[in-house]
């Protein structure tokens, strides 16, 4: 124990606060690994599956992005070195091993990713999962489980379908339940003449998917929101109010991705809302900058409340934080690194914050002394104690971190062009 953390220790007593219980609490805290970040969400179906139909934007073209399976799980175990704390792996559909061979959406199965379980199984990680509707033909015109095409429709509900059997065996095999994601792109780029219809087709065919009894134990399922999208910038079909009616009405997870709203609306202020109504929160942690851009999150006003919120709300059991940014620009592996350690840090803020103070003088309506603590503890030695989880966690910090991942690059990225 360094004298400055013990010195940050004494500090954050004067206020009530463990600093060794916090700590305690943010290294437990999974925060959930996009595996997305490290091949500029192409996946392995295809190559240069990023490109077919209804894909995903990534902007940048800097070298290194894995090419393979083994290339991606090398790079997901360099990046966990620098980020500590907790991790699980989060894996969309399209990111399967299928031997070269082609396995359509509706025909995959455990078997494709019984290699990643085994992998996360021998690094002690949980799994998340996640069905891959975009890269596809059949969703290139930009509609899928709301598609006014039957067939069309029952090939995504079938990918569901598959996914959630999958996601089920995955949970029961690592003994820890799985969260599975539904996102959608469907939309229109122009106002439709008709906004209910889709709608309509987009319960039905959730319906179906989710009557298929699965194990709560092993697998639960969240669906995900979005105001906008490039292509469907004027109507998406699983609008906030959508899905929001639709979990409080079937009991699903709801997903809260902080860069799928307005960008003067913050997600932070949904989340105690929200816990009255569904039963636990899937949040993608992202930053958007003037739109859903998907930037490295970063230890800003937005992430910061983020985390705040969760504490506040005493919902730290209740909130699954998964990340989901992109950025093709800059070193992937820092990339993660920074993204999830600015996670980790935030979450260590806020449990740091002298909350419990704050409510008494509120309770007091005393609002001076509660706007006073707010202020006080931003100079609070939060800096300390994170040096100090990245000791105990055995993750390098400053200087070192840089030449660390730096290294990697010039030994294994740079090989890559």
């Amino acid at each position: 124990m360094s004298n400055v953390y013990q010195s940050a220790k004494d500090k954050y007593a004067e206020y009530g606060i463990d600093t060794e219980k916090v700590l305690k609490i943010a290294a437990q805290v999974p925060l959930s690994m996009h595996c997305w970040q490290g091949d500029d969400v192409g996946g392995f179906e295809t190559p240069d599956a990023e490109l077919s139909g209804g894909g995903i934007q990534t902007t940048g073209n800097f070298f290194g992005k894995a090419r393979t399976v083994e290339e991606l799980r090398a790079d997901i175990d360099e990046a966990s070195k620098y980020i500590p704390g907790a991790l699980r792996l989060n894996l969309h559909a399209c990111y399967g091993e299928f031997g070269g061979k082609k396995v359509d959406r509706n025909e995959i199965s455990y078997a494709n990713f019984k290699g990643w379980v085994d992998w996360c199984k021998s690094r002690k990680m949980g799994m998340d999962f996640n069905p891959t509707y975009f890269s596809h033909p059949l969703a290139a015109d930009g509609f899928t489980l709301s598609n006014k095409d039957k067939k069309i429709r029952k090939f995504w509900v079938e990918h569901g379908i598959a996914c959630r059997k999958i996601a089920e065996k995955i949970g029961k095999e690592l003994g820890s339940t799985v969260i599975t994601n539904f996102w959608i792109p469907d939309g229109y780029k122009d106002n439709p003449a008709d906004r209910l219809s889709p709608r309509k087709r987009l319960e039905e065919s959730l319906d179906e998917i989710f009557s298929i009894k699965i194990n709560p134990k092993h697998n639960k399922d969240s669906v995900e929101c979005k105001l906008f999208g490039i292509g469907s910038e004027c109507y998406v079909v699983g609008s906030h109010e959508f899905y929001m009616g639709y979990a409080v009405k079937n009991g699903t997870l709801l997903t809260l991705d902080a860069g799928h709203f307005h960008p003067t609306e913050t997600i932070s202020d949904k989340i105690s809302s929200i816990l009255l109504f569904v039963p636990e929160i899937l949040l993608h942690v992202s930053r958007g900058v003037r739109w859903d851009s998907d930037h490295v999150v970063i230890s800003d006003d937005h992430t910061n409340a983020i985390m705040q919120e969760i504490v506040r709300s005493n919902a730290v059991d209740k909130v699954h934080i998964g990340m989901d940014f992109f950025d093709a620009s800059i070193n992937r592996i820092a990339a993660w690194a920074v993204g999830m350690r600015a996670a980790r840090k935030t979450l260590l803020a806020a449990l740091l914050d002298p909350v419990a103070l704050m409510r008494d003088a509120e309770k007091a309506g005393d609002f001076a002394a509660r706007l006073t603590l707010a202020e006080e503890a931003k100079n609070l030695p939060v800096s300390a104690v994170w040096a100090e989880l990245c000791e105990r966690e055995e993750t390098p910090a400053g200087l070192s971190l840089i030449k660390q991942i730096k290294d990697y690059e010039t030994k294994v990225l740079a090989k890559r062009k």
